[in-house]
């Protein structure tokens, strides 16, 4: 949509002498009509989300694309009687959009109800409040029309006034710098200027303040020494046209930067209709100024494979795409359009996520991807195959499949605990913009709106490895086989378990509750190879993997991988082994490795490989070599399965009544067709037995002996028909 400046401007001029009569209640309402035009010509291209403070809201604009770092604080106009949330977010729209940055626009407290200072108190809560969300304020941008416009000078005075540090930069358009109306401008171009009168200003001005000399209300009587660079715009028909003029002289003769555009024919605040003839003039100096003050346009972010992740490319298979998925299970089906909306949002907190896989000389590495991938609709198994070329592209997709989300990552992103906080947070966006509730950044849950730290995204393995590597020698486990899915189909079968009687059993026996999922599977796989390999001297160790998630011993917030593994084992080849002997192998096992010294070890060897200088310098196609041979060799021969229990998850309660199922599942390796992957909510566990062969005997086993325990068992499965 263009508005053409002779269309507008006959607009204005027809409505002027109305206007002018109008109560001020009908003035307000016009206003927010004009907002909500101009919220309308970039709706598609940007995210809104209202924020409340004790006596005023705000809101935050995002651009779907994303160019800039740090934020500007917009103040809108309206003679500080007028101006709603909707009228503010109508040019934040527009500087969001075309400028690619997020902008924050409180709609401060009005005239004649609220006279000065409240509006300069909301404006300094409001800088205070960007200021706590962790931005510096040469990372702040002031941009004000109008009154808002005068306003953000009164602010920058307020703040020198207080000793605090100035934001980067100020961006006036038509700022109402005189409350006085001393200009010759509001004589001269009183018939000229097709939306503004005289009268009407000097109505606002007493609505707002006794004293119009005061410079926290007009700031051109105030002293701008040491203030940030300035872009000023003034239309050269407006009655506030010397506002501008002397406000621009004044800031040079204080030893200030400004520059100030002058558009001929233009009227009060013309910036803002977004004019067909002027509009890409305006911005194209918008951004120069941002460009110069604020921020460069954000080039993509990288990063390096963190120590564990650099095994995932290297070891990639037909048969294995190094995927694990987590799902959410709503209580009413997926709106896809809210959810695109809501995944726009929390890419840009997951930056460490939201990334493409991309090939180097010596290291994969990942990049920022520009934009949220597309949601697909789910018409295949979980974890159906990845082709390489699509990780290259984005490391994870979304799917949808009536009222579930699922989000399924490749390894070398994230591990479970990294994306169960990705999904927590999706869904919470999701719930927020969907149902316009207010769910709190806790319980796993990120604030959607901060920047992400720099602990988020270290790999803290470097930061934690010992100085003494562990031995990686292992004994081989013993395999499962059968009868390969030759399309690549997933068969999964979901066991769901009350959560107390499995804390119940795990106390009978004296262990924690994924000691006891453990133990319980060792069990079926000993009773399944004992069917299978008839003599004990030929049976091999039964080996589960368990993950550890080292943030619980180490005071990580890294987003990225940092999970060890421990792996209990028994050999049949001794003997027969009663439930509680395996559980006591069990817990033993876990006793001894499960703290900082010994787990440190484990993880140590890796990140002396990365610190070779011989390895360093090797070629990837080489290092893809040896570490493949390494993986074929120790990785995939050290375990029967991997069994990753998230354990009970906890959500916030405003959000708990849209949840009613979570889901963990574990992609299979190539060399070991079953996997596992646990996770709890809401009394329930989740157990996701997941496999890449026909046969399904082990979860067989493994239901048997649940139930010998006494365990309530309910079984899904989506095993196809053999025909």
């Amino acid at each position: 949509m263009e508005l053409h400046a002779k269309l507008v401007r006959s607009q204005l001029s027809f409505f002027k002498p109305f206007v002018a009569g109008l109560s001020l209640e009908a003035t307000r309402k016009g206003q927010d009509k004009l907002g909500e035009l101009m919220t309308a010509l970039h709706r598609r291209e940007v995210l809104v989300r209202d924020h409340d403070f004790e006596h005023f809201q705000g809101a935050w604009v995002m651009p779907k694309d994303q160019r800039r770092t740090g934020v500007i604080l917009y103040l809108h106009g309206g003679g500080y009687t007028c101006g709603s949330l909707e009228y503010a977010k109508g040019f934040a729209a527009a500087l969001a959009s075309e400028c690619g940055v997020r902008v924050f626009c409180p709609a401060y407290r009005l005239a004649p109800e609220h006279p000065y200072p409240a509006a300069l108190d909301d404006a300094l809560e409001s800088y205070q409040y960007l200021l706590q969300k962790g931005y510096e304020p040469g990372q702040i941008m002031l941009a004000g029309e109008s009154a808002g416009g005068g306003l953000i000078y009164c602010l920058c005075l307020k703040l020198k006034e207080l000793g605090m540090e100035l934001p980067c930069g100020l961006i006036g358009i038509s700022p109402w710098t005189d409350l006085t109306g001393s200009g010759d401008s509001y004589r001269e171009n009183r018939e000229n200027d097709p939306s503004m009168t005289p009268e009407l200003l000097r109505f606002y001005a007493g609505c707002y303040t006794q004293d119009p000399t005061d410079p926290l209300c007009s700031p051109l009587f105030g002293d701008l020494t040491g203030l940030p660079p300035s872009l000023l715009f003034v239309g050269g028909d407006e009655v506030m046209l010397d506002d501008t003029r002397a406000l621009h002289k004044k800031l040079l003769a204080a030893g200030c930067r400004s520059r100030l555009h002058i558009a001929p024919e233009r009227w009060h605040a013309y910036v803002l209709y977004c004019l067909n003839e002027n509009m890409e003039q305006d911005f194209e100096a918008i951004n120069h100024f941002l460009d110069r003050t604020l921020s460069p346009a954000r080039s993509l972010r990288w990063m390096r494979l963190d120590n564990a992740a650099k095994i995932y490319p290297a070891a990639k298979r037909r048969n294995w795409n190094n995927f694990f998925r987590l799902s959410a299970t709503l209580t009413e089906p997926i709106d896809v359009p809210v959810l695109r909306a809501a995944l726009d949002v929390t890419v840009r907190r997951f930056p460490s996520m939201a990334v493409r896989l991309r090939r180097g000389v010596f290291w994969y590495y990942l990049e920022e991807i520009p934009q949220a991938p597309d949601i697909q609709p789910e018409k295949s198994c979980p974890l159906a195959h990845v082709p390489f070329g699509q990780v290259r592209r984005c490391a994870f997709r979304v799917l949808v499949y009536h009222n579930r989300v699922a989000v399924e990552f490749f390894h070398a992103v994230t591990d479970g605990t990294g994306g169960l906080i990705f999904l927590k947070t999706l869904t919470a966006e999701y719930l927020c913009q969907k149902y316009g509730i207010s769910i709190p950044a806790e319980k796993g849950v990120l604030g959607r709106l901060e920047e992400p730290s720099p602990q988020e995204l270290e790999d803290s393995f470097l930061r934690y490895a010992g100085d003494v590597a562990a031995s990686r020698a292992e004994s081989t486990a013993y395999h499962l086989s059968g009868t390969p899915e030759k399309d690549g189909y997933k068969n999964l079968v979901t066991m769901m378990v009350p959560v107390d009687r499995v804390r119940a059993c795990a106390r009978q026996y004296g262990v924690t509750v994924t000691e006891l999922l453990c133990a319980a599977m060792m069990q079926a796989i000993a009773d399944l190879q004992a069917e299978k390999v008839p003599r004990r001297s030929r049976r091999k160790p039964v080996k589960v993997l368990l993950p550890v998630n080292l943030r619980t011993l180490f005071p990580s917030r890294s987003l990225r991988n940092f999970a060890s593994y421990i792996t209990p084992e028994i050999d049949p080849r001794t003997g027969d082994y009663t439930f509680s002997e395996i559980c006591a192998a069990v817990h033993h096992r876990m006793g001894l490795e499960n703290n900082t010294h010994t787990l440190r070890s484990k993880f140590a060897a890796n990140v002396a490989s990365e610190k070779s200088p011989v390895l360093k310098v090797m070629p990837l196609f080489i290092k893809n070599i040896a570490m493949k041979a390494v993986f074929n060799a120790v990785g995939e021969r050290k375990s029967c399965l991997c069994l990753s229990n998230l354990g009970a998850v906890e959500l916030p309660e405003a959000m708990a009544p849209y949840v009613q199922r979570l889901d963990f599942i574990i992609g299979v390796q190539a060399a070991a067709p079953h996997d596992c992957g646990v996770v709890s909510w809401n009394g329930t566990m989740y157990i996701n037995c997941i496999r890449s062969i026909q046969e399904p005997e082990l979860e067989l086993h493994f239901y048997r002996v649940l139930q010998r325990l006494g365990l309530p068992v309910k079984v899904e499965s989506n095993r196809r028909g053999r025909g």
